[in-house]
């Protein structure tokens, strides 16, 4: 069998024993809520990292774009959320498409976007399950609380559509200094959708799906009397982001990035041949400190260009040119989709290739 030192670098490592019980303790904790599990497939983007969440019991699968969808329809998925505001009769005509093969939602946050969508629908003689995005403290996308009765029954009444339920993202939840914090912000997510909620039924609209998402508030807010599911997708892998934040630990993170020191051309640097177009350039959450942490010591990424990424070395530690480390990443979900494969191990033996069948699509 294959064994890691035989990979070539950089590459990015899978620790299949951590995803394996990432995996079946995020379902454990939705089940123990009697909440659905919905996972956001955007971390990994791979058929079979999907495929063993449903059978963990998610009842599905998350996902960004509708050419996303279209991967995971194509592998054989047949319940799928697009949790983003689709906009556009093209992307409409694809949803038709779509919908043939699935159980299909898709995000809004709009009377004029979802409007788009309906047309196609309308004219196909079908109906297109859409979910409301409502804004809870975020900033991003969503109608704001007060707001969503209005946009909601006018979204109601367009022919083609049906307004299956609402959900947001918190993802606020990624600026808070402490777990307290993220917990505060996670049982105001809960709350605060659940309360919309109860408006939209009082106002006669028979909302099925109240619907959360995010890997830090996924524990508190699955646990709000009126959520139904919840959305995490970074839990899979975890990152020193979620360590930062209290998420995990750092033995429940199972992708690190495999590199090779290439240089050592000072006391205090060394570098290694994983750059941004490896790790990304996103910052560490919430206090930015360096692109990537490197396993078993002090010293992290310092700096990053394309193809090299500069170790800041910590007084008592040294790198050797030759040498092989491992660098937990600051956010997984970027690095999954800037690479073609992973590689899935145990200890030191590579046990599978994991393609990323969704890199790349953004439309």
């Amino acid at each position: 069998m294959r064994q890691l030192n035989d990979l070539s670098t950089p590459a990015v490592v899978i620790d299949l024993d951590v995803l394996e019980r990432n995996v079946a303790r995020m379902a454990e904790r939705a089940r123990q809520h009697g909440v659905r599990l919905r996972p956001h497939a955007k971390t990994h983007k791979i058929v079979a990292i999907g495929r063993l969440q449903t059978a963990a019991g998610a009842v599905g699968l998350s996902v960004a774009k509708t050419s996303e969808a279209e991967v995971f329809a194509d592998a054989g998925f047949d319940d799928l959320f697009v949790a983003f505001p689709v906009v556009g009769q093209d992307k409409g005509r694809r949803l038709v498409r779509l919908a043939e093969r699935v159980r299909l939602a898709v995000g809004t946050d709009s009377v004029e976007g979802a409007r788009t969508l309906a047309e196609p629908f309308a004219q196909a003689g079908r109906v297109l399950d859409v979910m409301l995005k409502v804004d809870v403290g975020y900033h991003r996308v969503g109608v704001e609380p007060d707001r969503a009765p209005a946009v909601a029954g006018q979204i109601a009444e367009l022919r083609g559509l049906r307004l299956r339920g609402i959900f947001t993202h918190a993802g606020h939840a990624y600026a808070q200094e402490t777990p307290e914090a993220v917990a505060a912000v996670a049982s105001h997510e809960g709350k605060a959708l659940a309360l919309v909620a109860e408006g939209l039924r009082a106002a006669g609209l028979p909302i099925e799906q109240v619907s959360v998402g995010s890997t830090p508030t996924a524990r508190h807010a699955m646990t709000v009397n009126g959520v139904t599911e919840c959305r995490p997708g970074n839990y899979v892998f975890h990152d020193a982001s979620q360590v930062a934040l209290g998420s995990c630990r750092l033995e429940d993170c199972a992708m690190t990035v495999l590199a090779t020191v290439v240089s050592v051309p000072a006391p205090g640097r060394a570098v290694v041949d994983a750059g941004s177009k490896t790790l990304s350039s996103d910052a560490l959450r919430p206090h930015a400190g360096g692109h990537g942490r490197i396993l078993g010591r002090l010293s992290r990424i310092d700096k990053l260009s394309e193809e090299h990424g500069v170790i800041a070395v910590q007084p008592g530690e040294s790198f050797r040119v030759g040498e092989r480390v491992r660098i937990l990443p600051n956010h997984a979900c970027v690095v999954t989709n800037l690479h073609d494969r992973l590689w899935g191990v145990r200890g030191e033996a590579v046990e599978d290739e994991l393609p990323v069948a969704a890199r790349g699509r953004v439309e």
